[in-house]
């Protein structure tokens, strides 16, 4: 199992949990998170007994962005992992979910400052829990800067525009329930309850057929920007394979025993 100094990794059952692991800067991105993460990606992908993703911050925070510091030139903390930054100069796109996607089920705990690359990399993953004190927003123009981390493209397509132009134009910061108020996250619980109830959202999805749920990710981000008649034609391509799988044989056996189905991504 990876992980780094600054982005830890550990099983629950079927599920992966990435915890970023820089509670003294409320986890600000740095190269070895950045390269812990895109790893975890993978490692949860490759792997095909885990069948969800958990993402969470240590310390009561999520993410409070990039490292200002480092932009400044004052260095960033994992220089060790430079030669993987030369190798792929993609990789922090893909860690950020940016440039990759993984096929398995991406849940988010959000505890605290959720701001700026946080708030982008929120907007990367599928299903969003956040605690009552959560603080969300994107203030790069607030610092003269660009949310390059994909908010001026995604952010629209997953909130309403008013409301994403809002947050992109104003730099100001949102409540949990504000957040969840316009869409931007799907749960609000008390405070230090986050990653308890994305563990059960992500055990939910655990007990469902894996090659099933995979499909469907798939086809609803696929078809995303489809006519409807697009769309619909490329997910029967997505959806008709998985009828004949053995665990669609599975769940109808299950069903007419009256049993808990036992899937083993067949």
């Amino acid at each position: 199992m990876g992980g780094t100094e600054h982005l830890t990794v550990r099983r629950e059952g079927a599920t992966l949990v990435l915890t970023l692991n820089r509670p003294e800067a409320k986890n600000a991105l740095s190269l070895s998170m950045l390269v812990g993460l895109y790893d975890g990606w993978l490692e949860a992908d490759a792997d095909d007994s885990v069948r969800s993703i958990v993402l969470t911050g240590a310390g009561g925070a999520f993410c409070a962005g990039m490292d200002l510091k480092a932009l400044a030139g004052k260095g960033m903390a994992g220089e060790e992992y430079r030669d993987r930054l030369k190798a792929d100069p993609d990789l922090h796109w893909k860690a950020m979910l940016r440039h990759h996607r993984p096929r398995k089920p991406v849940i988010a705990a959000v505890e605290g400052y959720c701001v700026a690359g946080g708030t982008e990399i929120l907007q990367g993953t599928d299903i969003r829990v956040a605690g009552e004190s959560a603080t969300f927003g994107l203030f790069e123009v607030k610092r003269g800067l660009f949310p390059i981390g994909g908010s001026t493209v995604r952010l629209q397509r997953q909130i309403p525009r008013t409301h994403a132009l809002e947050m992109l134009l104003t730099g100001r910061a949102y409540s949990a329930r504000e957040a969840a108020a316009v869409g931007l996250v799907g749960h609000v619980v008390a405070d230090g309850a986050a990653l308890e109830r994305a563990l059960e959202i992500a055990e939910q999805v655990n007990s469902c057929a894996p090659l099933a749920v995979e499909a469907v990710k798939a086809s609803v981000y696929a078809t995303a920007e489809m006519t409807e008649s697009d769309g619909l034609a490329d997910e029967l391509k997505r959806g008709w394979p998985v009828f004949d799988t053995a665990d669609a044989k599975e769940g109808a056996r299950a069903f007419a025993e009256k049993r808990a189905p036992v899937y083993k991504r067949e």
